[in-house]
């Protein structure tokens, strides 16, 4: 403990004087332009926008040769959280940047779609971490000067339901540490030690700052930390990272529903227990025992806050906008991308390109083949494997939440309590009899999250649900026409959507009869809509391999190209945290300087400047 304990000082006091010693070239003129992070920039709270049409002039503009801003500083491929995110920031030091999207609106998993008068969210359910002194809250508050409200979830925000119908067990998950374990410890008398025990685990989620460590060192000291052992010996983060759940949770306690309730919320990050990291375990715990929080208005705020400071720097967001290729010059180094636009190529230049489109698009599609080739790119791909397709059911309903008994929280839905043998058996089935035993459901309801939905969509609720489903069950029909695709490829759909909706309609009976619409999100429907190449929804997989200091020394905002950069989910972790994380590493290496450190020490001066108030 006190080695780790004088490692961590150690090492952090490096880690803050290197990169707080970068040199910037920044006189005190521009100081407050040439830091993101300078200064507060949140702006008075405007009146929300509730209108569809006036939203979508902002997230739905189609790209134009003419619409691209000249003199660009940086592209960037994708809007999801990750490029929007990293867009700012350079936004908001005067660089003049254009986000280009494949799809017809921006926001990547944080955009919305409506069908028949619904409005669902995809990929955003709740967020943790978000208490007002937070950095995550501070960071998020500068990327959208303070115009993206959020609306607490209830407490439980989350339950967990093992069992058939005849003998279902619901175990409540409340936030706040305190009452987090006293529910627990409620739940299950007798198991107050391996409880309390299980708890103080969650303090190896501390060191997840050296995994930011080793992607912003320089690459000489990131490998020598890696190859002496020093990285693991002064991280409890990756030394617990090759331990699986199952393990850690099998040691604490024989209860199987106790074991099943501390590893519920794996699906989070898309890995069943014996094959997930307890560091990734860990965090997750953390991230959510403060609280939850929903968007105020649904997801599409996020972008629609954050693509005005991009414009206001003279970039763009446009949509519509596949491109095709990263271009180079004959040095090999990235100079711009080649937009298709019909059958043409339309080609925009910048002297940065940045892919939010993940590490497997951006080194195997993106760039010519004999690049892709090259030894670095290839030991980089050799590390990483996809991650499990997400399935996804829409369900929209009549009634209001009260009407349909709706609450602002979640359910983790499991058949039984033998979590691994469940998911391994599902994965590995054929897709007729998997289609039969989903083993995971997560259900909520978005319109009960959000306070403006009553307002916006009167008499009406949504429910979504998501899961996990193998790519391969629906490949052959990825080439079908979106929307059109074969009966068979419907059947299967609906073989999933009847199963799925019986284990709904179990918890939520009031809806049964009143469902107007529902419709499945595949794996082959995330790879058309957020260009996601097997139909994951978390990026490259986040199994134990993953967290191998290593692979997290090797895989960094640059590439082995000279100014080509990633940002996002692969750069660092999986979920809107994650991918935010990963655009501020990518900012820190182009702006040559530690934003991580600078939005903590915002939100510090932020925090002591309200309690001043409150003085």
């Amino acid at each position: 403990g006190r080695l780790e304990a004088k490692g961590f000082c150690l090492s952090f006091s490096f880690f803050t004087f290197y990169f707080n010693n970068f040199s910037t070239n920044v006189t005190s003129q521009n100081k407050n332009k040439a830091f993101p992070f300078a200064i507060d920039r949140r702006e008075p709270l405007k009146p929300m926008v509730l209108d569809r049409k006036l939203k979508n002039k902002v997230l739905k503009q189609g790209f134009l040769a003419s619409k691209v801003p000249q003199d660009l500083d940086a592209i960037v491929v994708g809007s999801g959280i990750g490029g929007l995110a990293i867009a700012v920031l350079l936004a908001k030091v005067g660089k003049k940047v254009l986000v280009l999207e494949q799809h017809d609106r921006a926001g990547g998993c944080c955009h919305t779609f409506t069908e028949q008068g619904f409005e669902f969210d995809v990929g955003i359910h709740y967020i943790g971490e978000l208490l007002d002194h937070k950095p995550l809250r501070c960071l998020i508050d500068q990327l959208t000067n303070g115009q993206l409200q959020w609306e607490p979830l209830d407490n439980p925000f989350d339950n967990v339901v093992l069992g058939p119908p005849e003998n279902r067990r619901i175990y409540p998950i409340y936030s706040g540490k305190k009452r987090y374990i006293d529910e627990l410890k409620k739940c299950f008398p007798g198991e107050e030690k391996a409880i309390d025990e299980y708890v103080l685990h969650f303090i190896i989620a501390n060191g997840v700052w050296f995994m930011v460590l080793l992607k912003l060192l320089p690459t000489p000291l990131a490998k020598f930390l890696v190859h002496t052992g020093l990285a693991n010996r002064l991280s409890s983060f990756f030394r617990y990272a090759s331990r699986s759940l199952t393990d850690v949770v099998n040691e604490l306690t024989q209860n199987k529903d106790l074991r099943a309730v501390m590893c519920y919320i794996f699906g989070t990050y898309g890995k069943m227990p014996k094959e997930a990291s307890f560091s990734m375990h860990s965090l997750l715990l953390c991230h959510y025992l403060n609280g939850a929080w929903y968007p105020k208005g649904g997801a599409s705020e996020i972008a629609y806050h954050m693509i005005p400071i991009i414009e206001k720097a003279g970039g763009a967001v446009l949509v519509r906008a596949p491109v095709n290729r990263i271009l180079l010059n004959d040095a090999k180094e990235a100079i711009g991308v080649s937009v298709l636009k019909g059958q043409e190529e339309v080609h925009v230049h910048a002297p940065i390109v940045i892919s939010d489109a993940g590490i497997f698009n951006t080194y195997e599609h993106l760039l010519p083949k004999d690049v892709q080739t090259m030894p670095a790119i290839q030991k980089q791909l050799s590390m990483v494997q996809h991650g499990d397709g997400g399935l996804s059911i829409f369900i929209g309903v009549d009634g209001t939440k009260e009407e349909l008994g709706l609450k602002a929280d979640n359910y983790f839905i499991f058949p039984e309590n033998n979590l691994d043998e469940l998911l391994e058996g599902y994965m590995k089935g054929n897709r007729e009899e998997s289609s039969k035993n989903v083993p995971m459901i997560f259900v909520a309801s978005p319109s009960a999250k959000d306070p403006t939905w009553p307002e916006r969509k009167p008499g009406k609720s949504t429910v979504t649900v998501v899961s996990f489903a193998n790519y391969a069950w629906f490949e052959e029909w990825k080439d079908d026409k979106v929307k059109n695709r074969s009966i068979d490829y419907k059947e299967l759909k609906e073989a999933f959507i009847s199963k799925i909706l019986e284990a709904v309609t179990e918890i939520f009976p009031k809806i049964k009869d009143r469902i107007e619409y529902v419709d499945a999100g595949t794996p082959i429907t995330n790879q058309h809509y957020i260009g996601a190449p097997k139909g994951e929804i978390y990026g490259a997989d986040h199994g134990i391999p993953r967290f191998s200091v290593e692979l997290n020394a090797t895989i960094r905002p640059q590439t082995p190209i000279k100014n080509l950069f990633l940002t996002g989910q692969d750069v660092m972790l999986c979920g809107f945290a994650g991918a935010l994380t990963g655009a501020v590493t990518c900012g820190s290496v182009i702006l040559n300087r530690n934003l991580h450190l600078d939005a903590i020490g915002l939100a510090k001066r932020v925090k002591n400047g309200n309690n001043k108030k409150k003085e």
